[in-house]
């Protein structure tokens, strides 16, 4: 990568790979310092050198929804480089499919704590660290099942919808300094998104107006759009990212 270098530093979890590595390399494309967190120490080496090895990126391993790992990332994000000015929260769970009615309680605390409380989680500490004297921006990684039913995975997008009230909240109590927007994408082909695909692709995305699924790169230019001065004058708002998916009214 060929990028003029600048100050901004952005941190992006769940970024060993899919959205969130996507996201890291376009903003490392266009000259920022990034931290990417994910739960494989080896994954984040490998991305870590992808995108320019440590002058570039640092990779900090563990698990989003536990408090001393994001205390971690903070503190050490400030030590290395002392701001951070973006926040990208990408990291997501699904471990239940199938009918909310049967849906094991256990199963629908995890994803609600990983998918929305883990968010605030990071918000808090990074705010506090850096966002509130500095100013900056954060994006949500939602998705287009907050936006209506979705079969099999109704409780993952009801952690989605409360994403994107959260982070119309985040928006109006941390402006004007601070701006926080959410993106909501459709399938997008990653491993995350395996189950939804694999095996009958082609009929998947015959459904789609624009008849193909999405990539981590067309997610990763617009949180980058996002979080530039570009989008200075947008903040509470949810790009909907799905190939005209929502034309039909469809969510997934």
């Amino acid at each position: 990568m060929t990028a003029t270098p600048n100050d901004k530093v952005s941190l992006v979890t769940g970024a060993s790979r899919g959205i969130g590595f996507a996201v890291a390399e376009a903003l490392v494309a266009r000259g920022e310092r990034v931290v990417i967190t994910g739960r494989d120490a080896e994954s984040l080496a490998t991305a870590v050198e992808r995108l320019g090895g440590p002058e570039r990126a640092l990779g900090i391993a563990g698990k989003s929804h536990d408090e001393a790992h994001r205390a971690e990332v903070v503190d050490r994000t400030m030590e290395r480089f002392g701001r951070i000015d973006h926040l990208v929260n990408n990291v997501g769970t699904n471990p239940a499919y199938g009918p909310m009615v049967d849906l094991d309680l256990a199963a629908a605390r995890k994803i609600l704590d990983i998918n929305l409380v883990s968010t605030l989680g990071w918000v808090q500490l990074v705010h506090k660290a850096s966002l509130r004297e500095r100013g900056g921006a954060i994006v949500n990684v939602s998705s287009v099942s907050a936006l209506g039913p979705a079969p099999g995975i109704g409780m993952y997008g009801a952690s989605k919808a409360a994403l994107i009230q959260l982070t119309q909240q985040l928006a109006y109590e941390l402006a004007p300094t601070v701006r926080v927007n959410a993106v909501a994408p459709a399938v997008v082909r990653t491993k995350f998104a395996e189950a939804l695909f694999v095996g009958h692709e082609e009929e998947v995305a015959a459904t789609y107006p624009l008849k193909r699924l999405g990539v981590p790169e067309d997610v990763g230019g617009a949180v980058a759009f996002l979080l530039s001065e570009q989008a200075s004058w947008i903040t509470g708002q949810t790009l909907v990212l799905d190939g005209g998916l929502t034309l039909g009214g469809g969510t997934v």
